[in-house]
């Protein structure tokens, strides 16, 4: 029996991308899903979560940089306390994006929370047709690490070698792309809910290969829902985010001043 799993990283709190893609996994009949992280923040948090928990096939949870840094706020009894921002410098976000880190940890419950916190680094399965998989948020040492499709090879090799996977998956810069480090398949899944590339939701289908997808939905609907929400910035979602998100070719140079050196 063949094991086909979806992949959904870097969802973000879009609901309306969320369901687009949940209709487009229902009919590829997968076996198991991986979420690699960054559910939250977003302008949906609490719906985003509930729906994934409401899921009948098996989900597995890995933290990213986004879940960890909303934790973290949570768990200060005083802003000045928070020591983890979820950055690759380790360093404070502006504050109109720790105000969106606030106003997400405000939005979980007790056991939303636990839910959260349960969630582990990284998760292994085995696909047939590809063999070991390692699903990871960024890479497989790190939540924060950023690197592209361009990033030297020397730089990543040790990293990759180190995984002990013939694949791994990881999302965080929302890019998709499939390339090889040294003896490792390395694959991005990109972003549901917040892509640099053309607007759209953007996910993997694994098994027996792998299918870079990205989902249509209505643009204009979802946006309309995002503006409605409370999230300190919901107006700002709605265009970058949904509307009219930041290319790959702006995104690869902001992202080629914080990748792995």
């Amino acid at each position: 029996m063949r094991m086909r799993v979806a992949a959904l990283y870097d969802i973000h709190g879009n609901l309306p991308a969320l369901e687009a893609v949940l209709e487009e996994v229902r009919h590829a009949r997968v076996d198991h899903i991986v979420v690699g992280g960054d559910v939250l923040p977003g302008p949906m948090p609490r719906e985003t979560l509930d729906r994934l928990l409401a899921l009948d096939v098996p989900v597995q949870f890995i933290h990213g940089n986004g879940e960890l840094a909303v934790l973290a706020q949570m768990a200060a009894a005083d802003p000045r306390d928070v020591t983890y921002w979820g950055t690759t410098s380790g360093g404070p976000l502006p504050e109109p994006l720790q105000e969106v880190l606030r106003w997400t940890g405000r939005q979980l419950d007790a056991e939303r929370h636990r839910v959260v916190v349960s969630w582990a680094a990284t998760c292994r399965l085995e696909i047939d047709g590809l063999g070991a998989a390692l699903f990871c948020h960024a890479t497989p040492r790190n939540e924060t690490e950023c690197f592209t499709r361009l990033t030297p090879e020397d730089r990543l090799v040790p990293i990759f070698d180190a995984a002990r996977s013939s694949i791994v998956v990881c999302g965080h810069t929302h890019m998709q792309f499939d390339r090889m480090v040294g003896r490792t398949r390395v694959v991005n899944a990109g972003s549901v809910g917040m892509p640099f590339q053309e607007p759209g939701a953007y996910w993997l289908l694994l098994g027996p290969g792998v299918e870079l997808r990205c989902t249509s939905y209505d643009l204009e609907k979802a946006a309309a829902r995002i503006r409605d929400t409370p999230y300190p910035q919901a107006e700002e979602f709605a265009g970058r985010s949904v509307l009219h998100p930041p290319s790959e070719s702006q995104m690869l140079d902001v992202f080629a001043k914080a990748e792995l050196k």
